[in-house]
């Protein structure tokens, strides 16, 4: 099975990526359109020329791969960015993958994103993306609060969700980065590399949205509407 988790930033992605990769049966791929985002908007983020060099920047090229080819182990977990899907990608290349989605309490995820950049946009959230992904392919919705505070169960769901067998490898793993991080690991990843686990208390949990942020927080809001009453009903929760 190849399965492509869509989620935007902040999301708690990069763990939940741990997590599966910490299966004996799993491999993942880190953001693989994320050269292809950078080389068509033209934006300027971290180590920009390091991610254009380390991956192809044509989507087509990307999707060919993701799609085609022998897999390592039985199953592949893509972690993809809602943000990189760009207009002009068609969304029929990825028709042969199994999607899910990762959603997050839109204030959590503007608390978090506001240490790392100041001043995000409704683009880099990739929340209008996420719905239009969702709309088109269908599949499990898996809500980060669930992971955060029932990890087990939350897992235990998704797995079912996916027809996968649950590994309890997957609720934890080595500190540390790994080979499979994107070359963009060192400006993004220093929480996840420190990390064992699910952290009940993440990054921007408790904190107030930042005033200035309020009125991207009321666009963000209908989006993640539109997807909560599809997470997964957790025991427990």
């Amino acid at each position: 099975m190849r399965i492509a988790m869509w989620s935007g930033p902040r999301n708690l992605s990069t763990a939940l990526m741990r997590s599966f990769e910490n299966r004996a049966d799993c491999t993942v791929v880190d953001e693989p359109f994320y050269a292809a985002y950078l080389a068509a908007t033209g934006l300027d983020h971290p180590g920009r020329d390091d991610v254009i060099a380390s991956q192809p920047t044509d989507w087509r090229d990307v999707a060919a791969t993701l799609t085609g080819g022998p897999l390592a182990t039985e199953h592949e977990y893509q972690k993809h960015m809602t943000h990189h899907w760009l207009p002009g990608m068609e969304a029929g290349a990825l028709s042969g993958l199994t999607h899910a989605f990762l959603i997050r309490d839109p204030a959590r995820v503007l608390t978090s994103y506001a240490k790392v950049r100041e001043e995000p946009t409704l683009s880099d959230l990739g929340l209008p993306q996420q719905v239009e992904l969702f709309e088109t392919f269908g599949g499990p919705v898996i809500d980060a609060a669930d992971v955060l505070a029932t990890p087990r169960r939350a897992l235990v769901a998704l797995c079912d969700a996916l027809g996968l067998a649950f590994d309890e490898a997957m609720l934890s793993w080595p500190a540390g980065p790994r080979g499979t991080d994107g070359v963009w690991a060192p400006h993004w990843y220093a929480g996840v590399w420190a990390s064992t686990g699910f952290d009940p208390v993440s990054p921007g949990s408790a904190d107030p949205v930042p005033e200035r942020l309020e009125p991207l927080l009321e666009q963000c809001l209908p989006y993640y509407a539109r997807l909560a009453p599809y997470a997964l009903k957790i025991d427990g929760r």
